[in-house]
Parts: structure tokens; C-alpha cells; sequence
């Protein structure tokens, strides 16, 4: 059964909110959409298909949105991140802090200093 091949996708989508959100089988296929709120959590539910199905599944067709296109994703601050922590989880290199700092110099002065419970806009490169 393909659809409990794809649980954890499912589980992801559910741990995301993903709204909208409907999922049925037909012939072998799993057919999923829904909206995510950032293309970074439709990136996340990409990965996790391409993760169990390989880089072109033929047993699943996924129709994923995205509500909010103004940025990658947003992001709250953690205990113990920093901005290039942070820029490496989102885009894989370190020193794309800087765009992060410039997208939020709304509510940060220095790059050097950000605080746990902050809202940082992560934005689209």
C-alpha cells in the first residue's frame, strides 16, 4: 500500500499545518496537496518525498502550494542560534547571514546580537 510507504510525508504535512491538505489513492498512486505556508516547508515535504521515493517517485503526485511567497520562511530564535547558525539550516552557508540581518533591520541593529523568542523573516534567495 503506497500510502503507508509515504506515512512519515504525511506525518511531516500534519507537523507543518499544512491546510487544505488532501490526500487519496488511485491506481497505486498517492495523490497529496495542501497549501504550505512557506516555500521552505514545501521544500521540507519535497525532501521527505525524494527521501523515500527517490528523485523522480512514480508512486506519488504531490500538488503543494505556498500561502505566503513573500519570504522563505520565518523563523523564532532559539536559545544559544546566532544569524549564521541560523543562515546555515536555511540555505547551507554560514555567510548568508547578511541577508538575514538586512531582512530584519526592522527589529535588529546588530548582527552580532539577537535574542530567543524573536520573529525573523528568512528571505527568499
Amino acid at each position: 500500500m503506497v500510502k503507508a510507504k509515504y506515512q512519515d510525508v504525511l506525518d511531516l504535512g500534519q507537523k507543518l499545518n499544512i491546510q487544505d491538505g488532501d490526500v487519496s489513492e488511485e491506481n497505486g498512486t498517492l495523490k497529496i496537496k495542501g497549501t504550505a505556508n512557506t516555500q521552505y516547508e514545501k521544500n521540507q515535504l519535497w525532501d521527505k518525498i525524494k527521501e523515500i521515493g527517490g528523485e523522480s517517485p512514480s508512486d506519488i503526485v504531490a500538488d503543494i502550494n505556498v500561502a505566503d511567497t513573500s519570504v522563505y520562511h520565518r523563523h523564532t530564535v532559539k536559545s544559544g542560534e546566532s544569524l549564521s547558525k541560523i543562515a546555515k539550516h536555511y540555505y547551507g552557508d554560514p555567510m548568508k547571514y547578511k541577508a538575514i540581518f538586512e531582512a530584519n533591520t526592522g527589529i535588529l541593529k546588530n548582527p552580532d546580537v539577537i535574542h530567543p523568542d524573536q520573529e525573523l523573516v528568512i528571505p527568499n534567495l
